[in-house]
């Protein structure tokens, strides 16, 4: 009997011990679900934040022509042509570029003027000129020499041009001859000035193309070329620009003109302009609307400007109301 109880006890241990190492395994072996760490809050607010805006890519042309009036000299970056001609008799130490053509530079030029004529010339003289001192820069009447001047700064050479020109200006002074020669200046070696080399190449490729619009060669319109282009004008495919100041512009301007008058900030008004139309841009006698010129194609803008502008008695018989083309007042 007690042989029997025994052998029940023991059967039921082993059945026990059996039971408890089957739930044991199952326990170890079940996969355990990794609970998930929160992010920290300072990971949570990045990734919700938007993306900032990228910052828009600067273009050195445009900063540079908009600081020319920006920075708009007192003296327009322009001598009066008798100021010029007593500046070279007394001996100063100047660096002058004369633009027009070859044949009438080796005619006679001013003391020692270096010749680099309207156009590709300018652009292979860049690297000859100085940085750090006036260029004094004449044409024949002021007004390519009111672009190139404006190109010049806007490379960063700091350009001024002779009121009037050789023509007009420089001849007209008593006692020019004194300081007019005829033997050749030529260039030395680089002044090794350090372009941007973006603004550069826009400069270069200004005087390189001059010649692209047969209506305006030099980015110049003549006053008969003007008229018809107004007359035959349907009202918003040109935009005649006058930069005269506003007092004179109230007294007589071309019909149809809008007013800028020339000032320090002026470039704050251009976005206002059109860039898919030409724009004819006028002034008193063509030198200042040549610098204007200048900066409005540097920022995109289809401009030429008028020949002699509006006219005075010096540029006569040129310039708008000399040659009796119609005006009208506020």
């Amino acid at each position: 009997m007690l042989k029997k109880l025994l052998g029940i006890v023991l059967a039921l241990l082993l059945v026990f011990s059996a039971a408890a190492l089957v739930t044991g395994c199952s326990k170890a072996e079940e996969p355990q679900a990794a609970a998930a760490a929160p992010a920290p809050a300072a990971e949570v607010k990045a990734a919700e934040a938007p993306a900032a805006p990228a910052a828009p890519a600067v273009d050195p042309v445009a900063e540079a022509a908009l600081a020319y009036f920006a920075e708009k000299a007192e003296d327009n970056n322009m001598i009066a042509q008798d100021a010029f001609v007593e500046k070279v008799r007394n001996g100063e130490d100047l660096f002058i570029l004369d633009i027009r053509q070859a044949d009438v530079y080796a005619e006679g030029h001013i003391e020692g003027a270096y010749n680099a004529p309207w156009g590709p010339a300018i652009a292979e003289s860049l690297d000859f000129l100085p940085d750090d001192q006036p260029v004094y820069v004449y044409c024949y009447s002021g007004q390519t020499a009111g672009q190139a001047v404006a190109a010049l700064n806007v490379a960063g050479i700091p350009a001024k041009s002779v009121r009037y020109g050789w023509n007009l200006g420089i001849s007209k002074v008593e006692g020019y001859e004194d300081v007019v020669s005829a033997a050749p200046n030529l260039f030395g070696e680089s002044e090794g000035v350090k372009f941007d080399e973006t603004v550069k190449a826009a400069v270069v490729d200004y005087f390189n193309n001059l010649k692209s619009d047969p209506n305006a060669p030099s980015n110049i319109i003549p006053a008969a070329k003007a008229k018809e282009m107004i007359d035959a004008s349907e009202g918003d495919d040109l935009v005649v620009l006058s930069i005269r100041q506003a007092a004179d512009f109230a007294a007589n301007h071309i019909p149809g003109a809008i007013n800028i008058p020339w000032a320090k900030g002026m470039q704050e008004a251009f976005s206002t302009l059109p860039k898919d139309v030409k724009i004819i841009t006028y002034c008193y006698s063509g030198q200042t609307a040549g610098q204007a010129v200048a900066i409005l194609r540097f920022l995109g803008y289809d401009a030429a400007s008028l020949k002699s502008g509006m006219g005075t008695p010096v540029t006569a018989p040129s310039g708008w109301m000399n040659e009796g083309f119609p005006v009208v007042s506020n």
